[in-house]
């Protein structure tokens, strides 16, 4: 059995100039371009020392295990940031070392690619920019990271892209922190897709790019409730008119004690699948607001709307669940409000490879 290596007894972290809880992919970034800047081969012989400590800080930062061992004995505190791409690292640097280039990675990106996303930006529907403002953006320090390491006229790229992308948003849009940041994020991946292509190998350029597009991807050209909006729309339409049967019954249901955990079908999460998080969210929000208060208590109104946003959210992933577990989950509300013979939609999955 090898040696036990001895921890380090300076700031790794601050090695990579990176806070603590940057992710894998991050640390993947900041290595490589610091190795571009610091390796003897292009600082000369005095870049040796502190290319050799970037490297010891890469090799225990960048080993799942090694990186516990010295947050614990060090009392590092890692954030969610850390941890949710922690898995990424299993599977361990591949392709050339940090000045080759990423195998597979693309020389150069079409131009017109970003001047498009721009275009597309005139034409954003209410839908999805009501999408986007629900999306999961990038976390600001991985970006941040990105930033960082950057060559002067990739940072000026970038950020004449984000002024045009503020010019072209609706003023509204602008007001709305989240969607600002989903859509600025997606330009970061079209503009510096050759820089990260060949900074990183896989499987870190694989999450940085998810990073980078997952909200936009998951709200623009996709309807707004999902697969299932006609039986969602069907639904507002009813809850606005609720007679005091139906309003008694959504709010008798809606006690949080009552409805327990929001479910989700196997082999679906809201962590895997963005567009249906976003579709059940928005699909939850508009169903709230649908439930008419007048002449109700605060209290049963909060209940209703709860029910309410439950229910939405049991449609839009109706045809992910068993039809019986889909009964099962419905039956507070049948008939009044889930027609038992309203069917599901048929999904054309793709094939299996």
């Amino acid at each position: 059995m090898p040696p036990r290596p001895s921890l380090p007894d300076d700031d790794l972290y601050a090695r990579l100039e990176l806070p603590a809880d940057a992710p894998p992919e991050a640390i993947e970034i900041a290595w490589r371009a610091l190795l571009r800047r610091h390796h003897p081969d292009v600082a000369g012989p005095p870049g040796l020392e502190l290319a050799k400590r970037i490297n010891v800080a890469h090799d225990w930062l960048g080993d799942p295990d090694l990186r516990a061992r010295y947050d614990r004995e060090r009392g590092v505190h890692r954030g969610r940031a850390g941890m949710r791409g922690a898995a990424w690292h299993d599977a361990g640097p591949q392709g050339p070392g940090p000045l080759g280039r990423a195998a597979g990675s693309r020389a150069r990106r079409p131009v017109d690619q970003v001047a498009q996303f721009l275009d597309r930006l005139a034409i954003l529907t209410t839908d999805e920019l009501d999408r986007l403002a629900l999306a999961d953006r990038a976390p600001i320090a991985f970006g941040a990271t990105i930033r960082r390491f950057l060559p002067d006229e990739l940072r000026t790229s970038l950020e004449a892209t984000e002024s045009e992308i503020d010019r072209r948003l609706p003023a509204d849009a602008l007001a709305r922190p989240g969607l600002r940041d989903t859509v600025h994020a997606y330009a970061a991946e079209l503009v510096l897709g050759p820089f990260l292509d060949e900074l990183l190998s896989e499987p870190f350029r694989a999450r940085a790019r998810e990073r980078l597009s997952r909200g936009w991807e998951a709200a623009v050209d996709q309807p707004r409730y999902g697969p299932n909006g006609v039986a969602v729309r069907a639904l507002i339409g009813h809850l606005r008119g609720l007679d005091a049967g139906d309003f008694a019954n959504l709010a008798r249901a809606g006690s949080r004690d009552g409805l327990g955990d929001e479910p989700w079908p196997p082999g679906t999460s809201p962590d895997d699948d963005e567009g249906l998080r976003v579709s059940s969210a928005l699909a939850g929000s508009d169903a709230a607001a649908a439930v008419p208060s007048a002449g109700h208590d605060v209290r049963s109104v909060a209940r209703a709307r709860r029910a309410a946003a439950r229910l939405a959210h049991l449609l839009v992933l109706r045809h992910a669940f068993a039809p019986a577990t889909f009964d099962a989950l419905t039956a507070p509300w049948r008939p009044g409000l889930v027609p038992s013979n309203t069917p599901a939609p048929r999904i054309r999955r793709p094939p299996r490879a």
